[in-house]
């Protein structure tokens, strides 16, 4: 397996259990006002960083690292932006937080955005 994959499976990891740990004290505090926030380190954190893990484990011969570890860098810092400001923001609700989410958002979708290049090279490249 590539360090790369290894590297996203290890975030990943740690955000299931962040997410697992939140979603066991909202039950048990019957408060779910930062549901929201704790669906997208599910989603963002868990399952769609270990894809892209899973995805450069498959595709280890013919990966560029360089573009993965980009993947890996953006992808980890929108998470951890996004899920950050959001948390901070439901609360109160105050619109001070917005702009880090945006900057959080932005930076995810500039993963997948590099992510996507990577599966088009996987796609295109020539067979034996």
């Amino acid at each position: 397996m590539p360090r790369v994959s290894a590297a996203f499976f290890a975030v990943a990891s740690v955000c299931l259990l962040l997410g697992m740990g939140w979603g066991m004290q909202m039950g048990a505090t019957e408060d779910f006002t930062m549901m929201p926030a704790h669906a997208h380190l599910n989603l963002l954190g868990w399952v769609t960083l270990a894809l892209y893990g899973t995805f450069y484990a498959l595709t280890a011969s013919t990966l560029s690292p360089r573009l993965a570890w980009i993947n890996f860098a953006l992808s980890t810092a929108g998470t951890v932006l996004m899920i950050t400001f959001l948390a901070l923001f439901l609360p109160a609700r105050d619109p001070a937080y917005i702009s880090g989410m945006i900057v959080g958002e932005v930076t995810s979708v500039l993963g997948l955005l590099v992510f996507g290049i990577s599966v088009a090279r996987e796609l295109l490249r020539p067979r034996p």
